[in-house]
This record gives C-alpha cells, sequence and structure tokens, in this order.
C-alpha cells in the first residue's frame, strides 16, 4: 500500500499536558465522536484498508456480536440520525449500514477506531476491535487477549498502572465516559503503523521526528450488553504546525 500523508492543522487539547498515568478524564457524550479537517482523508484511507487489509484492521469473536450491534445503533443515533440502509458521509460517499458486519459498518461511518473489551474472570478481554490506525502494534497479536497482555511491551504498563486501569474500565458507567490521551513524535507521518511485539524499539534523535502523533482515547460502557468500548481518534500534525515545542519521546 501506498504511503499516504494525511494531517490535521490542530489538536483540541494541550498535548503538553501530558498527566501521570493513566491520566483519565470526565467526557461528555456530546464530545464522544469528533470530526475534524482530516476528516475526508482519514475516511477514504479507512475505506481502503477496510477493502484491500481486512484481516489486519477487522477483528471480532461472536460473543460480543451483540455489543458491536448496540454500538453501530448508538453511532449511528448520535451520527446519523434517521438512518436507513444507506447513510451520505460529509466527504459524499455513500455507505450501506451492513447490521451483519457491525464493526466493518462503523469503521466506514466515523473517524474513530473501536475496541470492544468484555470482562472475562479479573480482566477485560479485547473480542472485537476495527482498528484502521494502529500505532506501533498489530491487531492479531492482541486480539482475544486481556488488557495486560495487550500492552507488552510497554515497559510503563506495569502491575501498577495495569490494577488503575482494571478499576476505570470495572467502574466506568454507561452515559458518563472517561477519556485521555497520548502523544509521541514520530520519524513517519503513516497512520496505518502496525508493529510485531517482536521488533526491536530503537530511539532516534528528536530533531529527526517530524511529526506529531496524539491519540485521545475514550473508555465508554455500553448500556444493554456492558461490554466496554475504547475508541481512539488519531491525529497527525506536522512539526512546524504545533504550537511551542512539546517535550515528547520520539518514535522511529
Amino acid at each position: 500500500m501506498a504511503m499516504t500523508t494525511i494531517l490535521q492543522s490542530s489538536i483540541p487539547y494541550d498535548v503538553s499536558d501530558l498527566r501521570r498515568l493513566p491520566a483519565v478524564q470526565p467526557l461528555d457524550m456530546a464530545d464522544w465522536l469528533i470530526e475534524d479537517d482530516a476528516f475526508a482523508g482519514q475516511m477514504a484511507l479507512r475505506d481502503q484498508l477496510l477493502a484491500e487489509r481486512r484481516e489486519a484492521v477487522l477483528a471480532m469473536d461472536e460473543s460480543v456480536r451483540p455489543a458491536a450491534e448496540e454500538l453501530l445503533d448508538m453511532v449511528l443515533e448520535r451520527v446519523y440520525p434517521g438512518a436507513g440502509a444507506r447513510v451520505i458521509r460529509r466527504d459524499g460517499v455513500e455507505v450501506e449500514i451492513d447490521r451483519d458486519a457491525p464493526l466493518l459498518t462503523l469503521g466506514r461511518l466515523v473517524q474513530e477506531d473501536f475496541n470492544l473489551l468484555d470482562k472475562v474472570g479479573d480482566e477485560h478481554v479485547l473480542k472485537g476491535s476495527v482498528l484502521c490506525f494502529p500505532a506501533g502494534w498489530t491487531l492479531a497479536e492482541k486480539f482475544m487477549k486481556p488488557m495486560v497482555r495487550i500492552h507488552q511491551p510497554v515497559a510503563v504498563y506495569d502491575e501498577n498502572v495495569a490494577a488503575r486501569v482494571q478499576r476505570l474500565f470495572d467502574g466506568v458507567q454507561p452515559d458518563r465516559p472517561l477519556w485521555r490521551f497520548n502523544a509521541l513524535w514520530y520519524t513517519r507521518p503513516e497512520l496505518f503503523l502496525p508493529r510485531s511485539e517482536t521488533d526491536k524499539r530503537h530511539k532516534v534523535s528528536p530533531e529527526l521526528a517530524s511529526y506529531l502523533r496524539s491519540e485521545r482515547q475514550s473508555i465508554l460502557r455500553l448500556p444493554k450488553t456492558r461490554v466496554v468500548v475504547f475508541s481512539i481518534h488519531t491525529f497527525v500534525m506536522a512539526r512546524g504546525a504545533v504550537t511551542g515545542s512539546p517535550e515528547l519521546s520520539t518514535v522511529a
């Protein structure tokens, strides 16, 4: 797949305000899903990935199908109220509402990636995902894995952070979502950046990183199925468009 550079002109929060992990804040449901100036470009890339690389960006265990259907109805109600068999996106593209493939349909409706996590024993397990814009991980290695296993090989995700995140997932309530963000300097602008856990991570000089990448992550509990939705809205900006010089880690 050819490299596509899709950039935003701004990010709607202060990326220099990195708080102690997991740094979660309350989120108004009205602000759960957002559109920005990269909508057309990101949606075109999502369509391409779902058509050409579906096995890499889409996975669902049948046990969470009811949750995926509930999430689809929730997104349609908020973004495309009164939708019938098809909707017209803001970029003019017509999208079929395929209720037999709820996560695939969701991936073509909004910029957010969606992950469905269901509690099994003491941990939430990733049982469904439409992940078009992975930042240094692969869906195949995380699918059907619990939270601690999902975050390998992230060094800062220790037992203390894992316990705090699990408490957040246990405690989040319907219509009272939470959100956090991350931010890193990158040397590459691509949105689709899968990476195996076994690949070595190399430190690079900050001056070689020309792009700021930030994920706006939200945690929401579905009211009927009670499954947790972890959604990700990805921003990528050219360094020259970023206000100030946030002191962030750098990724090759």
